[in-house]
């Protein structure tokens, strides 16, 4: 094919781009050219491509258009040749430019794109993420250099990261619609996973079978709230949560499990800085007080303890960033991150209404904290991880009788609940029980006021240490509760044991 030929205009996206002296932007116009030749020779190699090959990922927009016709017709079961396709170009100005329809034959003359079409695939792919990284810095360096505008180096950033991982994760395009095969067989994986698992998680574990039954586990693209009020433990349940996912990947691993159910997880503290929670996660897993930790009241065995599970913590594939008031474009920014360097399948945001929106949103909380959900769900989906947000509840709680939170009590935004796919509370009846104990004075001998005690007594040994985990909205089962064991000294949550239970599963 004679080179001149070849030299076809490149797209409207490319031009413009400034490039140095005697640099042109990375494509081989013949590789496009002979893989072209070698589809139209055998229609059956798109459906052998190991990479996901577009039309826009070819350089020359002739080429483009080709492609795009080829897999058009294909699509529709048809036999592509250079003389069926040639109806459909033959007002083509940029054809006519190389000779007319005669070019398409020319495409298939020598049959080399057959020898390596893969490769050529890989290639042509390969150039056009190349391409979309001079155009990614180009745009940054024009931002950068534009100071008309509002000077915001920390936003050029964010928008130039998600912009670099759209690149890594190869789609610089549209994403397209999954057919109804790949869902299914997406679905049946999941069902897989769950088999093995024992028949519990289709998910990512967290670690209690209790939740586990109720849920199936951490779904990927989920957006879970846990919310409760204050004293409730929602950051002991997220940080054991934490903790179980990635201790069980770790265990996987080492086991030779290729399949796990666990996952590297980021957890974003903008409450607790990242050593007050290694501090509380040593203290669970090694049974003893953080207080002692941070005192330094240890025993000699305390401290063997102490050692021991700082060894299993070493290597545990769990990810601290206690970054305060972090934006929401900036918390997905750093997620991206780490999905690409450490491939985490798990966040967990601690808590909600620490996060911030966008500078047009602060005006209204709402608005804010709607903007806010909105960008959580979407990063789930993006990263198909399943992420868990901490959220307040609002006082209302306080003032009933039933202190058991609903639906109702989010605080600030109804749009938590819409974007959810699942709402759990979390509540604990001893901690109310606790602060209604009677006053009795010392050398006070009143009957009754001994008899109330006693009645308080009764009640707070029934719920000393006992949970509610309420699922009060589930995309993908039933609501109800669960119940649970909770260690205030250490904060640790742990399933209770099966004869407790009761009937609360309702």
């Amino acid at each position: 094919m004679p080179e001149e030929d070849l030299l076809i205009r490149s797209s409207s996206r490319d031009e413009g781009t400034t490039l140095p002296a005697g640099r042109a932007l990375p494509a081989n116009l013949e590789a496009e050219a002979a893989f072209l030749g070698a589809v139209l020779i055998d229609n059956g190699l798109i459906e052998e491509l190991m990479v996901p090959l577009r039309p826009e990922h070819f350089h020359a927009p002739l080429h483009r258009r080709l492609y795009e016709k080829i897999t058009g017709l294909v699509d529709r079961q048809m036999v592509v040749t250079p003389v069926t396709l040639k109806p459909y170009f033959e007002a083509d100005e940029s054809l006519a430019e190389l000779g007319g329809t005669s070019y398409l034959a020319r495409l298939t003359a020598d049959g080399q794109g057959l020898l390596a079409p893969r490769e050529l695939a890989q290639q042509i792919y390969d150039l056009a993420l190349l391409r979309e990284l001079v155009s990614v810095g180009r745009e940054l360096v024009e931002n950068a250099l534009d100071t008309s505008e509002d000077v915001e180096p920390m936003r050029q950033i964010e928008e130039a990261e998600a912009r670099l991982f759209e690149v890594a994760e190869g789609a610089s395009g549209a994403s397209e619609a999954d057919s109804f095969r790949s869902a299914s067989s997406k679905a049946l994986e999941m069902i897989e996973t769950a088999i093995n698992s024992g028949g519990h998680v289709s998910g990512k574990t967290t670690g209690f079978t209790s939740i586990n039954d109720k849920c199936g586990g951490l779904h990927d693209s989920d957006l879970i709230i846990l919310a409760g009020r204050p004293g409730m433990g929602k950051s002991s349940l997220a940080t054991n949560i934490a903790f179980n996912c990635a201790d069980r990947l770790l265990r996987d691993q080492r086991d030779g499990i290729e399949k796990s159910v666990g996952a590297g997880v980021a957890l974003f503290s903008l409450e607790m800085s990242s050593d007050q929670l290694a501090t509380r996660i040593l203290a669970e897993q090694a049974g003893i007080p953080s207080e002692a930790l941070r005192m330094g009241k240890l025993s000699r065995e305390d401290f063997q303890q102490l050692s021991y599970a700082s060894q299993r913590l070493a290597e545990l594939p769990l990810y601290i960033d206690d970054t305060p008031a972090l934006s929401i474009s900036a918390l997905r920014t750093r997620a991206r991150r780490l999905k690409r360097r450490h491939n985490i399948g798990l966040i967990i945001i601690d808590y909600l209404q620490l996060l911030q929106g966008s500078r047009r949103s602060q005006d209204n909380r709402v608005n804010e904290i709607s903007e806010i959900s909105r960008g959580l769900k979407t990063l789930a989906k993006e990263l198909q991880v399943p992420v868990i947000a901490l959220s307040q509840l609002s006082r209302a709680v306080e003032q009933r009788d039933d202190k058991r939170p609903m639906l109702s009590d989010l605080r600030e935004s109804g749009s938590i609940e819409q974007d959810a796919d699942m709402v759990w509370f979390i509540f604990r009846e001893d901690y109310y029980v606790a602060s209604r104990e009677p006053k009795v004075a010392f050398g006070n001998d009143d009957a009754k006021t001994h008899d109330a005690h006693a009645a308080w007594a009764a009640e707070m040994e029934r719920v000393h240490g006992l949970a509610e985990l309420i699922v009060a909205k589930q995309r993908h089962g039933s609501t109800g509760k669960v119940r649970m064991r909770f260690e205030a000294r250490i904060t640790k949550f742990s399933d209770l044991a099966e004869g407790d239970y009761g009937n609360d599963y309702d």
